[in-house]
């Protein structure tokens, strides 16, 4: 079945960027001049995921707002005859059907997917982290759905990081099939380097089979009263097989500072009209020492 739904999970506080936070949803910090957010919604429609489903929260009406129709800066801007900004704006409401659902309380990103139960019903469907943007030719998320359609069941992106810093991710034991793809033996979440069965690692990109909601539903909560989507995929893959695939491209960490700047210094050197300042500008920096 053709991936047509996605969610996007951005319920989130924010906490690594306050007090910026604290005003601002840090899925609307900018990316050079498009919200993080954006970058999402842009991966689902290249992948032709047409239909949205944003699990918010209390103070986060802005994100809703960015994509809905503005017709009085359209006006302002027709007016002026600045037709590039005038398409720009128009495309945020015209390129997804996007539906925007409250998570009652943050009660872990597990509990948000149940949540946008109701509008996924029963397909297939992609799940974002919007923390992790992946600049890639191919977008990630479609070729995770590739992966789908050719095995018709779960399956998770994963990379290969530094095998000390595996203690910061969920932690795949893999059965190879072939390269990049592996089948799920089991996950452990968060591991010491000692207990880590691999180096591969989970990304932000999912896509599941609707018994992942039935798995969810009789998920525990951890030990800070929140359930975990990773705790769901664990006894998922005793239930149904699920792979992981090494998918190809860059992954950026949004969720904290140094990742969003290095997006931004990645995304604006690669456009023209930005580049050369960028680079010339980077190439200018010396730390001082003193």
């Amino acid at each position: 079945m053709t991936i047509r739904k996605a969610v996007i999970l951005a319920a989130g506080f924010g906490t690594r960027f306050l007090p910026e936070t604290k005003g601002v949803p840090k899925e609307m910090l900018p990316i050079v001049d498009r919200p993080v957010i954006q970058y999402i919604v842009e991966e689902c429609v290249a992948a032709g995921i047409t239909e949205i489903v944003m699990v918010t929260a209390l103070g986060k009406e802005v994100i809703e707002d960015y994509f809905d129709l503005d017709p009085e800066l359209e006006r302002l801007l027709d007016s002026k005859g600045d037709t590039d900004r005038l398409q720009h704006v128009q495309r945020l409401h015209q390129m997804a059907d996007i539906i925007c659902v409250r998570q009652k309380g943050r009660a872990g990103n597990g509990h948000a997917v149940l949540a946008a139960r109701a509008v996924v019903g029963d397909e297939p469907f992609a799940i974002f982290f919007p923390d992790d943007v992946i600049i890639s030719d191919s977008p990630a998320i479609g070729q995770l759905a590739d992966v789908y359609n050719r095995l018709g069941t779960t399956v998770l992106a994963v990379q290969e990081v530094p095998r000390e810093e595996v203690v910061h991710y969920g932690v795949i034991e893999p059965e190879t099939i072939e390269p990049r793809l592996h089948r799920v033996r089991s996950i452990i979440e968060k591991p010491t380097m000692e207990q880590a069965p691999s180096n591969l690692t989970t990304v932000g990109r999912f896509v599941v089979t609707p018994h992942l909601i039935d798995v969810l539903d009789r998920t525990p909560p951890g030990h800070s009263g929140e359930v975990w989507l990773m705790d769901a995929f664990d006894p998922l893959s005793r239930e149904e097989p699920v792979y992981v695939f090494q998918y190809e491209g860059e992954r950026f960490d949004c969720g904290q500072p140094l990742g969003l700047l290095k997006a931004s210094l990645r995304i604006a050197s690669q456009r023209p009209d930005l580049a050369t300042g960028v680079l010339d500008y980077a190439a200018s920096i010396t730390l001082d020492k003193s």
